[in-house]
């Protein structure tokens, strides 16, 4: 099997036939314009050591090693063998809050939109690990399955905004036995959750699930986007207010994300500017054990170039070696 590494020298090969096309054509002018001012009978006579094969034969070599460099610019690659080639790596699911709460703004320019952009940045330095999404509010559903196209992943995760789940609320618990159900045939994989929320919870299944999760082989890291003194929340009118018309604010819960890292195994981090916590999260993520994700065969490709290159210079050097006049391989090959 035969690849070129750079194809696109190839659009130069066009160049070939009309340079044949040229050669053709300026030796018809030029025996043409000789015959019109010598007699053919008197043309062995006035130029005895001028050959026309041999000034045919210089224009074809240098055409002929023009062609072989082209074809050594784009390196040509032949398939020597097949390699499997195995894929290792931890299985990570991303849950991310998307509830009203998140539309806070004591992290600028909104908790979601820094939640969002965390989430990119950690995908950006995944290597050969598998990336799923979760989106939770007062529900969770999964926006991505677990993937190795980090491209894909990077897309679901920009859709994600506040009118994906119309049932509001932030159901922590729900969004952990979702991640559980996610790692279904997937037992030998390591498998890691990263919880990025404000962790404003109103149910109390947290505790269960995350113990669910540990059975399950899965280790939480969290996320806590927010500061504890908490902001308004903004509404289509203002600030969201309770019954009693009093401004709601929506504080970050540091110490539930805080236990349920502790009780999983993994760790509590609250968003910075810096974003030294993702740093902090892929590092410990990198330093598990990797499992065997998959393995696929590929061809080893070897560059060959060197050798059209070789051809393609003998051939100039030869055309600027043969001399037009008659010699010894002129007469041998009868080139005239």
């Amino acid at each position: 099997m035969i690849k070129f590494a750079h194809p696109i020298f190839l659009w130069f090969l066009i160049t070939a036939p009309i340079g044949l096309m040229f050669i053709i054509i300026t030796e018809r002018i030029r025996r043409r314009e000789r015959k019109a001012f010598i007699a053919s009978h008197l043309l062995p006579r006035m130029v005895p050591d001028i050959t026309d094969g041999k000034a045919l034969l210089k224009k074809l070599l240098l055409l002929t090693g023009l062609i072989f460099l082209i074809i050594a610019a784009a390196d040509p690659q032949i398939g020597t063998k097949l390699e499997e080639v195995k894929r290792e790596g931890v299985d990570i699911m991303a849950a991310v809050d998307v509830s009203n709460s998140m539309m806070a703004e004591d992290v600028r320019p909104s908790r979601l939109v820094k939640a969002k952009h965390e989430l990119s940045s950690f995908i950006d330095r995944l290597k050969g690990d598998r990336i799923g999404l979760i989106a939770f509010a007062g529900a969770a559903f999964v926006q991505c399955p677990l993937t190795l196209d980090y491209s894909a992943a990077q897309l679901f995760a920009d859709v994600m905004d506040t009118s994906l789940i119309p049932v509001q609320g932030t159901a922590i618990a729900e969004a952990v036995n979702l991640a559980v159900r996610s790692y279904v045939g997937k037992e030998e994989s390591r498998k890691v959750l990263v919880l990025i929320t404000d962790g404003e919870d109103h149910e109390e299944k947290v505790k269960e699930a995350v113990d669910e999760a540990v059975k399950a082989g899965i280790t939480i890291y969290t996320l806590g986007m927010g500061s504890p003194a908490g902001a308004p929340i903004p509404g289509r009118s203002g600030y969201l207010q309770d019954k009693s018309g009093s401004v709601v604010l929506s504080r970050l819960n540091e110490s539930l994300l805080s236990d349920i890292a502790l009780q999983s195994g993994g760790a509590y981090y609250r968003a910075t500017t810096g974003e030294d916590e993702l740093d902090k999260i892929y590092g410990k993520i990198f330093g598990m054990e990797k499992t065997e994700l998959g393995s696929q065969k590929v061809t080893d490709y070897e560059d060959r170039f060197q050798y059209f290159a070789a051809v393609g210079f003998l051939l100039i050097l030869s055309e600027i070696m043969i001399s037009e006049r008659r010699g010894f391989w002129a007469k041998f090959f009868k080139l005239d």
